[in-house]
């Protein structure tokens, strides 16, 4: 498995995955953050009341929503199109790698990139928001469990559109539902919490650390025990299409 990941991400040096997941990064943390620099956002910066970091939080949660999704398609896509392109399956068979075993290390050597990257976005955030000017002290808390839980769930639907780009070779299907995806993600932070854990994509609401009511906005724990259900489902269920993908190769 070692070097298969290392294989990996040898690969993502042709496909230019870095510079994708910065250009990416600056463009959520920009979009989260330009809200700070109006007028009207600036006049809460000093009253904690106001909770200006959990409305940054907040909005900074939206547009992880609307982009993550597209995101985790279009990196699971262009990493494993690859192998459809240039008859990597049957060499890397020949090297003794099964799909399964390929699968499993593009979701662990994308992971590696997506670390640094969510952590690095949620940084720049904060930045921002220190740079505009707000005085209330950070709450750290709930920054470092929203961008935890990001990057976990990221992971997840690396996973599974990993496993779709491998069985369907257009891999304009897994980006369309990344796209699909995308708009039901932000959706779902309209919706009340029982509906969102019923769709995959409402996930990315239910691990949401802030929340607005009326015109008030405040911090919030997520529901840690549907959240780890799904991600230990998700496992599951990569585990087990990942085994039957080498069987059925064989």
């Amino acid at each position: 498995m070692t070097r298969a990941v290392v294989l990996e991400l040898r690969k993502m040096r042709r496909l230019r995955t870095g510079p994708i997941v910065v250009l990416l990064v600056l463009a959520v943390a920009a979009l989260s953050s330009a809200s700070q620099f109006s007028g009207g956002t600036r006049e809460t910066f000093d009253d904690p009341t106001a909770a200006p970091w959990a409305a940054l939080l907040l909005t900074y949660t939206m547009m992880a929503a609307m982009t993550s999704p597209l995101l985790t398609a279009v990196l699971a896509s262009r990493q494993t199109d690859i192998e459809h392109a240039g008859a990597g399956w049957t060499l890397a068979a020949t090297a003794g790698y099964t799909p399964g075993v390929l699968c499993r290390a593009k979701v662990v050597a994308l992971s590696l990139v997506l670390l640094p990257a969510v952590a690095l976005q949620s940084l720049l955030v904060i930045g921002a928001g220190t740079a505009a000017g707000i005085r209330v002290p950070l709450d750290p808390g709930p920054w470092i469990g929203y961008t935890t839980l990001l990057f976990l769930l990221d992971v997840a639907f690396l996973a599974l559109h990993v496993w779709l780009a491998a069985t369907v070779e257009n891999q304009l299907v897994g980006v369309g539902i990344g796209m699909l995806g995308a708009f039901l993600a932000a959706f779902t932070l309209l919706l009340p919490s029982a509906v969102s854990r019923l769709i995959p994509w409402g996930y990315y609401a239910v691990i949401a650390h802030a929340a607005q009511d009326g015109d008030v906005v405040a911090y919030q724990s997520p529901s840690y025990a549907w959240i780890a259900g799904f991600l230990i489902l998700v496992g599951a269920v990569y585990a087990f299409v990942t085994r039957r993908l080498d069987r059925i190769e064989r």
